[in-house]
């Protein structure tokens, strides 16, 4: 058993988790990674695979009982990001995008509101994270999208960009400013956009260099009156809120990355064990171990902190955002060198889209730029250490 190996054998979770995370292994296996290249070459949404995965109920993992839901812990939830996103990139997205729209709604939203919308999404729906705007991506503060209160509605005007499952969900957890709040920081407030809402416009999908089976639409909002018992928290109440989102959401991504990251380590082990050179396997030769050992020890190192953070999470610790930084960033610059690698030791062949590692590699790269650029998350790291 090798290091990867015995990290998942030592993976703390209960007899019930244990077994829905075998199922989806089986599923990964039999079903969605068979699919993924097509998926890739076609760019089509990969409805089969959505299908499946309501078969086995995964929303309901994260959705609490009370709601329809059959919650897990955050660390058996990661390890099924991890799994899906192994065997398709693009349907780990979509799915870990659920979690990341629906539970700010599960943290900050009312009892009325989380009785009426999470039985949805329990039930196999699909949400959306509706943040970035043309004037605001890192920076949220830009964003324009006006929330105006109008007696018992609300009329929202604006628009989205890059929004994953935006052409296909049934419920947006959109940001915006509130029209009655001058401040830029203080005025963002979020809301639950329903699926069908007049008013709401879907402008095009992105044609992108990887996870392209994943939509990612741009959204107009032309006077759409979503009712006040949508607004989740109160006014002024978003930039809380989508710090605390975003803090569960990152661990999420560096899950994504890590699954995407040991396939292709996985798909360069199997290779240099088979392809012989000068009549040696190729992993035979030095200088191939000590740059597997490194892929190994980045891979081992980036996931033990995967669990650390989960551990985190399950324990109902808040102050961990520098800690999901560290790890969001780490584990896509890892995701991105380990794929890079793995073209390169398969040489010519990786090059090819026959083996999986090219759509690896292109599918890595989104890791490093959404949910923060690793820019920032290097920022916000360093600026912890400044002494107040």
């Amino acid at each position: 058993m090798n290091i990867l190996e015995r990290l998942d054998a030592r993976l703390a979770l209960s007899d019930e988790e244990r077994m829905l995370l075998d199922s989806v292994k089986a599923l990964c296996q039999e079903q969605i990674a068979p699919r993924a290249a097509d998926y890739d070459r076609t760019g089509a949404f990969p409805w089969e695979n959505v299908r499946a995965i309501n078969e086995l109920g995964l929303n309901a993992m994260f959705i609490p009982d009370a709601y329809g839901g059959a919650q897990l812990s955050y660390r058996c939830y990661l390890a099924c990001v991890r799994e899906i996103a192994k065997a398709c990139a693009s349907t780990g997205i979509i799915w870990a995008t659920n979690f990341h729209a629906i539970k700010p709604l599960i943290e900050y939203g009312n009892e009325e509101q989380k009785r009426r919308l999470l039985p949805r999404i329990a039930d196999g729906g699909l949400a959306s994270l509706a943040i970035t705007e043309t004037s605001a991506g890192s920076d949220a503060t830009g964003m324009r999208t006006m929330f105006t209160p109008d007696g018992d509605d609300i009329v929202v005007n604006g628009g989205k960009i890059f929004i994953t499952n935006g052409d296909v969900a049934d419920q947006y957890l959109l940001f915006g400013k509130w029209s009655k709040i001058d401040d830029p920081k203080s005025a963002i407030s979020v809301l639950i956009l329903e699926k069908g809402t007049d008013g709401l416009r879907f402008l095009g999908t992105e044609n992108k260099m990887g996870t392209r089976a994943s939509s990612t639409a741009s959204l107009s909002f032309e006077g759409c009156r979503v009712p006040r018992a949508n607004l989740i928290g109160k006014p002024g109440d978003g930039l809380k809120i989508l710090f605390g989102s975003l803090n569960r959401s990152r661990p999420s991504i560096a899950a994504h990355a890590l699954g995407i990251a040991r396939a292709a380590f996985e798909d360069a082990v199997d290779y240099i064990n088979e392809r012989r050179q000068s009549g040696r396997k190729i992993l035979e030769f030095q200088g191939i171990q000590f740059m597997l050992a490194d892929l190994a020890s980045e891979l081992a190192l980036c996931e033990s902190w995967l669990w650390r953070v989960a551990e985190m999470v399950d324990a109902g610790e808040q102050d961990f955002g520098v800690e999901a930084s560290l790890l969001k960033q780490r584990a896509s610059d890892a995701a991105m060198r380990i794929t890079t690698d793995a073209v390169q030791l398969l040489g010519g062949y990786g090059y090819c889209n026959d083996y999986r590692v090219e759509r690896l590699m292109r599918d890595a790269k989104i890791t490093q730029i959404w949910e923060g650029t690793n820019q920032v998350h290097r920022q916000l790291i360093g600026r912890s250490f400044l002494k107040k």
